[in-house]
């Protein structure tokens, strides 16, 4: 047997008033979903555990099988994995975004304009990253480049105890209440302010500003945590895996619990990425004896926090046509095969951010007949189903045929 997860970051939603109360989902034209949604068991599960914060991270733990309340650590430390970044006990993990802050005289009276500096390219930020670690690299103190807007700053014996925003958070909105606050948070905002003098002039934000991009302005401290313990996959379910995945985040989960990280030219996080390039892939581990493989696509998510409904729509739509396409006409040279497709959380177009809101899944095995002729894939549809999967790190057991999920 194989398995694959499809999983659309940020895919659901909520009803929206300019699509006539419907959903993205609902919206989207996406036959290969609608197909599977007739011959699969559909329900909805709850990958935000009660009292932890709605990240990809906690979700994307949750979706791997693993109960985030015992080994979540924080999110910085999983994209440090992926990295290559060596984190000691000592260490905390900051994820460090390149934002777009307005241009104001005071740090603290500025707006947040752009938590992705207008989706910057890895090799423009990586050269704003570069020249930031050279000016602000101390003792205690590294900086190192990622991808697109999403770095990562170590910081030896940094306390965890502060309370830090994530920037997709608070998009528009004046960033005053949403500063550092707490133990050693000054030294944080300090950091903070003097990336701006240092980013101001660089002569790649010159460059943007001149194509009409919104430039980077400033980093964005948040997501602390220390180095995560994670079980191996293969240990928890006896498969070998693999991830592909576009974010740090995501590949840095699949690489601490084991699995092979496939890098795949191209793919972006967001609509821009190599749809089909993540389908062929898969399939590629696939035939090279892997087990299980897990497909991540950012776009939606990305979408969701920009508030642009027409891009989610259509981030659905590539994702139904440029990926599960293909990878459905290659599973066919399988005997067995099992997919699962969902969403970690959904990023409602309503407030550009993450809730905890249980999300629609769907798994289709070979050979299943029909379940439901008039079934779906929207959160609706998934809600008619009376199947709600509370402990969401339980879906994966239900999904890999190690019993009832709870």
């Amino acid at each position: 047997m194989r398995y694959v997860v499809l999983l659309g970051d940020g895919m659901a939603d909520w009803p929206v008033d300019e699509l006539g109360g419907m959903t993205p989902l609902q919206a989207a034209s996406k036959p290969n979903m609608d197909a599977l949604a007739k011959h699969s068991v559909m329900g909805l599960v709850k990958t935000i555990p009660d009292g932890m914060p709605a990240g990809s991270d906690v979700a994307n733990l949750t979706v791997f099988g693993f109960d985030p309340g015992e080994v979540y650590t924080g999110r910085s430390p999983l994209e440090a994995i992926s990295m290559g970044i060596k984190l000691s006990e000592h260490d905390v993990a900051l994820r460090c975004n390149l934002v777009t802050l307005s241009d104001t005289e005071e740090y603290s009276d500025a707006v947040m304009l752009d938590y992705s500096s207008g989706e910057i390219t890895t090799g423009e930020s990586s050269e704003l990253i570069k020249a930031t670690a050279q000016e602000m690299n101390r003792d205690g103190v590294s900086f190192y480049p990622g991808v697109s807007y999403r770095h990562c700053m170590v910081w030896k014996n940094g306390p965890l105890d502060i309370d830090l925003t994530p920037p997709h958070d608070i998009s528009g909105k004046p960033i005053k209440s949403y500063l550092p606050k707490g133990r050693e948070s000054d030294f944080l905002l300090d950091l903070m302010e003097k990336s701006r003098d240092i980013l101001k002039s660089h002569p790649v934000n010159i460059r943007r500003i001149e194509k009409g991009l919104n430039p980077a302005t400033s980093i964005w401290l948040w997501g602390q945590g220390k180095k995560p313990a994670i079980p191996l996959f293969v240990e928890k379910y006896g498969l070998c895996g693999s991830v592909i995945s576009a974010v740090d985040l995501v590949r840095g989960i699949g690489k601490a619990t084991g699995m092979n990280s496939v890098a795949v030219p191209g793919a972006t996080g967001n609509i821009h990425t190599n749809f089909r390039g993540k389908a062929l892939a898969a399939l590629d581990e696939l035939k090279s004896g892997r087990d299980f493989v897990y497909i991540h696509v950012e776009a939606p998510d990305e979408c969701g926090h920009q508030g642009n409904i027409q891009d989610k729509i259509r981030s659905i739509e590539l994702i139904d046509s440029e990926l599960l396409d293909p990878l459905l006409r290659g599973l066919k040279d399988f005997e067995d095969y099992s997919i699962m497709v969902l969403p970690d959380h959904p990023t409602p177009i309503a407030i550009k951010t993450h809730c905890p809101n249980p999300v629609p899944f769907m798994i289709y095995r070979n050979g299943n007949g029909i379940i439901d002729q008039d079934a779906v894939y929207t959160e609706e549809c998934a809600a008619r189903k009376n199947l709600l999967i509370e402990k969401g790190h339980t879906l994966m057991d239900m999904f890999l045929g190690f019993g009832i999920a709870e």
